[in-house]
């Protein structure tokens, strides 16, 4: 029955042709930046394409939520990147219940505490390995990261928590009270995260990171939990940079290429996945003039060869979609012909 049931998945999956998808976070960021970076910035494709489409919400959830949707991972309590990426980084998931435990920094500012973006700790894998053992050390098996990376560390836990999480993704750069772990286990590691951020504090690593001017690591994001799925394989094409999209795509079995640097017709025309992290980067910490640079290129090499070519797209359409701040753009075949519908600033979208 199992094999029948896997077969007639597969069938489905084989018959089922999904719409182009290009994940752009920080597309739609908030209304500051916003305000702040589009100041006389002319955008005469991309405002074409907002007056054209249709503007739908979709889950703040981010880019690898997004991602496991596109490729056919189901949900467990946490979208199941943890024991994905595990192996990807060389080790076996099993049949365990897997976390990232990311090193991160966090920074207290006058009314709440911000997530900074983990790419600028730079830690090396010495560091990393000294701050785990320490840890472990104190904690025991109750908190006893693995390291395989610098920036990506793991906890396996004996049973699923109650625990629901928030990817590093979407939790950089923003107040951590409101992205913090939820569920019923949520108190627990809660306190252990506390513990946790005392013990960094005076941390060796961290003072001699703090001498050289670095970011001291004082805490881990845990974030992406669950059991390593059953794999399949979609029809797809999933164009690619970041290692977490990437861990995704391989696992799937997905036709796999790196982001070209700018849109061709022949991308329309394919049953893709287009990943693109140019806004990443400024959208992560608010950076108003470089976000505003990154979207005039995207302009030039994204959007207007996009609009030249919109007429191309098969029934299934076309999606833009900021699955960060939760809002997607929305293109069908008969769109391109509605000239009459009038350009939209990136304003207008606000709220």
């Amino acid at each position: 029955m199992k094999s029948l049931a896997h077969a007639r998945h597969s069938s489905e999956s084989a018959c089922y042709t999904r719409p182009m998808l290009l994940l752009i976070p920080h597309l739609f960021p908030p209304a500051r930046l916003l305000e702040a970076a589009t100041q006389n910035l002319r955008l005469p494709a991309l405002e074409t394409l907002l007056g054209r489409g249709s503007l739908q919400p979709c889950p703040a959830e981010g880019t690898e939520a997004a991602l496991c949707q596109s490729l056919g991972i189901a949900r467990q309590q946490d979208w199941p990147l943890a024991p994905i990426t595990l192996e990807a980084d060389g080790q076996q998931a099993g049949g365990t219940y897997w976390l990232r435990a990311d090193p991160v920094h966090l920074r207290v500012m006058r009314d709440r505490i911000v997530l900074a973006d983990s790419s600028a700790l730079n830690l090396s894998q010495h560091e990393a390995d000294e701050l785990s053992a320490s840890i472990a050390q104190h904690f025991g098996d109750t908190l006893n990261p693995i390291p395989l990376r610098p920036q990506r560390w793991y906890l396996q836990l004996a049973h699923p928590p109650r625990l629901t999480t928030t990817p590093l993704s979407v939790a950089t750069g923003r107040d951590i009270e409101p992205v913090q772990p939820q569920g019923e286990a949520a108190q627990h590691y809660r306190a252990l995260l506390n513990e946790l951020q005392m013990l960094l504090f005076a941390h060796p690593v961290n003072q001699a990171r703090e001498l050289r001017g670095e970011l001291p690591v004082n805490s881990v994001w845990i974030w992406g939990g669950g059991i390593k799925p059953d794999p399949i394989q979609p029809a797809l094409t999933l164009y690619a940079n970041d290692f977490e999209a990437c861990a995704l795509g391989k696992y799937c079995s997905a036709q796999l290429h790196p982001t070209p640097a700018k849109l061709e017709k022949s991308l329309v025309q394919k049953e893709s996945v287009i990943q693109l992290d140019a806004l990443t980067p400024a959208g992560l910490c608010g950076d108003a003039y470089a976000w505003r640079e990154a979207l005039r290129a995207m302009e030039q090499d994204w959007f207007a060869p996009l609009l030249s070519v919109l007429r191309t797209i098969d029934s299934q359409g076309l999606h833009l979609s900021d699955p960060v701040n939760g809002k997607s753009l929305y293109f069908r075949q008969t769109d391109i012909w509605k000239i009459w519908r009038r350009s939209r600033k990136l304003l207008a979208f606000v709220g």
